[in-house]
């Protein structure tokens, strides 16, 4: 099959969880003996810089970027209150884009047309005057759901109103768009429900984020490390930000107060250092090098969201990779988890001290909870069973 990837930000590098959900279908896909030609929007902040890529997957994919100013406008902003428009997906659409993507319509034949979340989705119209190919929405979140958990969480009247209205307005568009794809690749079960909920009347199929345990390794020992925790997350994304801030000013002084001598490291892009507490034991590393090998460092993955939707693509790396993990229930949606087999939940701060207590007081349980994590991506998130299945889907819209 020749399929063309509509991506709102370079798969490479893989800069967090998003990217690297859209590098593993095409991998996937490419792996799996099909065509992928990808065309990405690039912004300020993740920038296309093709001399950093292999020269075969520059060949494979034939990748090509277009630059896209997502600045907030002021003028822009404030003009969204009087129109039906969501702000923050039309900040997305770039005429420089629409022009690249007409002329590879005009100029290739594709055989299913892939959009990498709901941000990619003002281009529908553009695809539909220039063919019928079946278009797939792959979504990473129910985008409206995000805005109206945190509206639940601010504690300022003014600051919920403002995102309860910025929730609606997202939730118009989402619906609106869902219905006008062919088909949903929800990237969880749950997400899958909650477009039946809505009325969505496409064809939808989960598909899970995928991965190759081949590239993630683990060390020999991992329960012979010394117990620490981490937290690794793009900085500039709200609800890692909330959950972060949550969990230092709620839990951490109790965590302390039991294990004086355990330490919390956190790790991700634009770190808002200025905005989190100076607690004990609390490092603040920033962006890394290396996500994989920050996490091979450490022990137990710490996963705070309080109002976040889709799948975090990080807990499932980190169970790629041997690591105990903790997390809301809510940041483990999707993951088809069992507490206390291949991980911990925990959604009180009581709950928390519990949970990080069990790891650090019995021996070889935080490796008990990594090999169980690891086992249970094996079964569940295996990049090439997930590839068949969504070409299986392709086919199936092909069909139709």
């Amino acid at each position: 099959m020749k399929i063309l990837q509509l991506c709102l930000k370079p798969p490479l590098p893989a800069k967090d969880g998003g990217c690297i959900a859209m590098n593993n279908i095409t991998t996937g896909l490419l792996e799996a003996g099909h065509s992928v030609k990808i065309l990405t929007i690039f912004t300020q902040k993740h920038d296309f810089v093709p001399e950093a890529l292999s020269n075969d997957y520059l060949e494979k994919t034939q990748i090509e970027g277009v630059y896209v100013d997502t600045h907030i406008n002021v003028v822009d902003a404030f003009a969204n209150f009087i129109t039906s428009d969501s702000y923050n997906i039309s900040r997305f659409f770039s005429a420089d884009f629409d022009i690249k993507l007409t002329r590879l319509l005009r100029y290739n034949k594709y055989d299913v047309i892939h959009l990498e979340s709901l941000f990619m989705t003002p281009y529908v119209g553009t695809i539909r005057r220039n063919c019928n190919t079946p278009v797939v929405l792959r979504s990473h979140n129910l985008e409206f759901v995000i805005w109206e958990r945190i509206a639940r969480g601010s504690s300022n009247v003014f600051k919920k109103m403002y995102l309860n209205y910025l929730a609606r307005k997202m939730k118009n568009y989402e619906i609106s768009m869902l219905n006008y794809v062919d088909a949903i690749a929800s990237i969880s079960d749950e997400d899958r429900q909650r477009f039946h909920d809505l009325g969505i009347k496409r064809r939808i199929k989960t598909i899970p984020f995928g991965i190759d345990l081949r590239n993630y390794h683990v060390l020999n020992d991992p329960g012979s490390d010394e117990i620490s925790l981490f937290h690794i997350g793009a900085m500039d994304w709200g609800p890692n930000v909330e959950g972060v801030q949550w969990f230092l000013n709620k839990i951490w002084m109790r965590i302390h107060e039991e294990f004086p001598n355990l330490k919390l490291y956190l790790a991700g892009r634009n770190m808002p250092i200025d905005a989190l507490p100076e607690l004990p034991n609390v490092i603040y590393v920033g962006e890394v090098d290396n996500a994989i090998d920050f996490m091979r460092s450490k022990s137990v993955m710490i996963v705070p969201l309080l109002s976040a939707g889709g799948i975090r693509v990080k807990i499932i790396e980190g169970m790629a990779m041997q690591k105990a993990v903790i997390s809301t229930t809510l940041g483990a949606e999707g993951i088809e988890c069992t507490h206390g087999q291949n991980i911990l939940l925990a959604d009180s701060p009581d709950q928390w001290l519990e949970a990080i207590t069990e790891v650090v007081m019995k021996k070889n349980r935080a490796n008990e909870l990594g090999c169980a994590g690891r086992e249970h991506v094996r079964n569940y998130f295996d990049i090439a069973s997930i590839s068949k299945s969504l070409i299986q889907f392709y086919k199936e819209l092909r069909r139709e």
